[in-house]
This record gives C-alpha cells, sequence and structure tokens, in this order.
C-alpha cells in the first residue's frame, strides 16, 4: 500500500461484485474509508467485511441502496456523513447491461438501462455535492462504457445511456470549476472486464464462459479481456490528489479498441 487515497471518504456504488468491489477495496488499501452501496444489501455487506478484515475495522461500511431512487440517494449521503464522517469521494458505477437491436429491445428496457446508468449519476452528482463541497479536494467518477463512444448495432440503449454518462460527467466538471470548487468530475470507459454482467452473456446465447471471453478477446487489439483491476487502478487515479488538474475528461480503459 503506498497512501495514494490517504484520508479520502468514498462512496462507492454498485459495490456488492465486480467493478464496485474492486474499487472499494483498492481505495480502502490505499487508505481511503469506504462506503459500498448496493441494491444487493448482503452481498454488500460481505464485500465491506472482507475489506474490514484486510484493512482495519471502520474501514469500510455497507448499506442498500437503490440508485434510481432520490430518496435513497438522501439516506446514502447520510449515511456517508454518519459513517465516514463527509465525503470527498463519489463513484456512479452501478450499472446494468440491456439487449435488444431498435427494433427488439423494449421501451420498457430502454427506460430501466436509463434509469439504472444515467439517473443514478445524475442523482448522485446532486445528492453529492452538498456534502462534497465541506471535504475538498473532491471527486467524482462516473463509470461510463467505451460502449459510449463506440456503438454498435446491438445494444442501443446500453450505447446511448452510456453516452449520456459521458456528458453529464462533462457539465458537472465545468459546473463545479465555474463555482470554483475544487471538485473534478471525469468519467471511465472500460471494454469488456471479467465480472458478472460477461456471465450473463453466455447463459443468454447458451455459450461456454470461455469461448465468450476467447470471442471478447480477439476484438481487443491487447489480446484479453480486462480485469476489474484493471478499472479500479484508474479509479484510483482520478480518486487521488494526483488527478487534480484533470477534470471533464474521459479515461480509456479499453485495451486499444478506440484506436482502431
Amino acid at each position: 500500500m503506498s497512501n495514494r487515497a490517504d484520508g479520502k471518504l468514498a462512496l462507492v456504488t454498485g459495490a456488492a461484485q465486480g467493478l464496485g468491489a474492486a474499487q472499494a477495496a483498492l481505495l480502502a488499501r490505499e487508505g481511503a474509508r469506504v462506503l459500498l452501496t448496493d441494491i444487493n444489501e448482503s452481498g454488500a455487506k460481505k464485500t465491506a467485511a472482507a475489506i474490514c478484515e484486510e484493512c482495519g475495522a471502520d474501514t469500510a461500511f455497507a448499506i442498500k441502496h437503490d440508485v434510481t431512487d432520490a430518496a435513497d440517494w438522501d439516506a446514502a449521503i447520510d449515511a456517508a456523513r454518519e459513517k465516514l464522517g463527509g465525503l470527498s469521494v463519489l463513484v456512479n458505477n452501478a450499472g446494468i447491461g440491456v439487449a435488444g437491436n431498435i427494433e427488439t429491445c423494449s421501451f420498457e428496457d430502454w427506460r430501466r438501462a436509463f434509469a439504472v446508468n444515467v439517473d443514478s449519476a445524475f442523482l448522485g452528482s446532486q445528492k453529492a455535492l452538498g456534502l462534497m463541497k465541506d471535504y475538498q479536494p473532491g471527486s467524482i467518477v462516473n463509470i461510463s462504457s467505451i460502449a459510449g463512444l463506440i456503438a454498435s448495432d446491438t445494444m442501443p440503449a446500453y450505447n446511448a445511456s452510456k453516452a449520456a454518462v459521458w456528458m453529464l460527467s462533462k457539465s458537472v466538471a465545468l459546473h463545479c470549476a465555474k463555482q470554483g470548487w475544487d471538485i473534478r468530475c471525469n468519467s471511465v470507459h472500460p471494454t469488456f472486464v471479467d465480472t458478472p454482467i460477461l456471465d450473463g452473456i453466455g447463459k443468454r446465447a447458451g455459450i461456454d464462459k470461455e469461448v465468450v471471453m476467447g470471442k471478447l478477446a480477439r476484438q481487443i487489439p491487447l489480446g484479453r479481456v480486462g480485469e476489474p483491476n484493471d478499472i479500479a487502478m484508474g479509479v484510483l487515479y482520478l480518486a487521488s490528489d494526483e488527478s487534480r488538474f484533470m477534470t471533464g475528461a474521459e479515461l480509456k480503459l479499453d485495451g486499444g479498441i478506440s484506436a482502431m
């Protein structure tokens, strides 16, 4: 541990598993105290307990949190104030993938994608700033996707919602700068990462995960699917004071896909 996040007070959404769990754990290892939130309360508590076992008691806490609900966001910010003693880092990580092309994607799925992927980042940023202003320097990190920059014919809801997160991040960044606050806002754009979302892709297609991983890896110039810690390292940089001159930007962690 090099204490790159020493003294940071961080809230990470969607932290029960996958990317969020990796981000919360790495931030804690680097000196942050972390509040893990997730609709899966038991999973978030299990991950928080593992972090505390590794990094010390009172390092991590967990609450149930529906990121699409404004009242739940009020409760999450209150929990950050109570359990962490403030808030200097918000990682809007919670998100879902939605299948279906423009003809087959239902309007219900379209709206669900925007609720979980976009409304959550809007509400989180809006609700958190009131507390973050008292704990500067601060950083909001929004997990978008390379699919928010590069389109596919098979996932219009995911493409559009993740692109919205990208632009929302820039608007929040400019607002904070105009107010004279030392609070940055940036977006992270991963490619395929080995998380439970990939498990779902294989199950829906009736294909073994190993086959899915091979197909995806062949699309990436570096020749492999990402690991959760690959993304967590980028989040750590944006959460730390190392990135204090970076705002309104996008961090592509895509194995080179966007270079093609």
